[in-house]
């Protein structure tokens, strides 16, 4: 009799940046642990348990799980950008959805050189954004300048002289898609860090 096809070995699925990235989407237990209480309670139906939480908690986790983002791009850093929404990095997994507006975008991604002919235009559309709004600078021209530092008297030093704050720097020349990452997920943390209520660290 004859014993069937051969089962064939499987190969191992390669690993991606997939692998590497957790998906951020849910609170890692510990801290779940360490801010929720369940306490247990009566009433007129029986027994139940109500959830106690640390309303910073969950205002930080929804704000750095809908992280909208406006970029402004003006040179390689914008397709390094462009390839980091695509279907590979997938930037939306981190809830960092593209807005074309500022008055709906909390999150100003700079890319690239700055002219100071721009500038003005950088500046208007930070004070558009609504409160809260994060900025992360990205590639070696926003943050210093990149090679035109010395030579050119039209591009602004660092995108920080003209706008208040900067929350994350990128660094690189064009920095890759797993920096852009890098950066959100920096961002994130502080997010996490941020007191909305009481004392305000």
């Amino acid at each position: 009799m004859s014993q069937g096809p051969a089962k064939r070995k499987t190969k191992p699925i390669k690993s991606n940046i997939f692998d590497v990235v957790p998906a951020p989407a849910e609170l890692p237990k510990n801290v779940i642990q360490k801010n929720i209480e369940r306490v247990r309670g009566t009433c007129q139906g029986g027994e139940g348990f109500v959830e106690v939480g640390v309303a910073d908690l969950f205002i930080n986790w929804c704000r750095k799980s809908s992280l909208w983002y406006l970029f402004y791009a003006t040179a390689c850093c914008g397709i390094e950008l462009m390839q980091g929404g695509a279907s590979k990095y997938d930037f939306d997994r981190f809830g960092a959805v593209f807005r074309a507006t500022p008055r709906q975008a909390d999150l100003l991604l700079v890319c690239g050189t700055i002219s100071h002919k721009m500038a003005e235009r950088v500046q208007r559309l930070y004070h558009q954004m609504a409160e809260p709004k994060w900025v992360i600078a990205i590639g070696a021209c926003t943050i210093t300048g990149g090679p035109f530092y010395k030579d050119s008297y039209c591009v602004v030093k660092g995108v920080d002289l003209i706008l208040p704050k900067v929350d994350v720097y990128v660094p690189g020349c064009p920095p890759r898609p797993e920096a852009f990452i890098d950066g959100i997920m920096n961002l994130q943390k502080l997010i996490m860090q941020t007191k909305n209520f009481g004392n305000k660290a």
